[in-house]
């Protein structure tokens, strides 16, 4: 990933629904949740949650299947990892000992 790959991905996830929709299907992987029900866990009309989700996959940040005659979105976990590396690649000017706590902190969750 480069910087203007980051600042895509963050320019997606710089607004309130945007993030909490990744968040949302991060808690849902790897199954996804359908468009329509994105839209009723976050409280969102489907046409607004509808340009959301299209932000996010023109960022790459998630990816659509149609089931039957349902939308289903997931995260793209790799997507996610790859800007997160990018932003910590350079921790602490080559100290990993300094990142230990970053690192720590991720850990549980994984």
């Amino acid at each position: 990933m480069d910087l203007d790959d980051t600042i895509a991905v963050m320019a997606a996830l710089a607004q309130r629904t945007r993030l909490e929709t990744v968040r949302l299907l991060v808690r849902h992987e790897p199954d996804g949740l359908a468009a329509g029900d994105i839209a009723r866990e976050l409280a969102v009309p489907q046409n607004t949650m509808s340009a959301h989700l299209a932000i996010l996959a023109r960022a790459g940040l998630v990816v659509a299947q149609r089931n039957s005659r349902s939308i289903v979105y997931r995260v793209e976990l790799g997507r996610m990892r790859d800007m997160m590396v990018f932003l910590v690649s350079d921790c602490c000017a080559g100290r990993a000992e300094l990142c230990a706590p970053l690192v720590d902190a991720l850990t549980p969750c994984c």
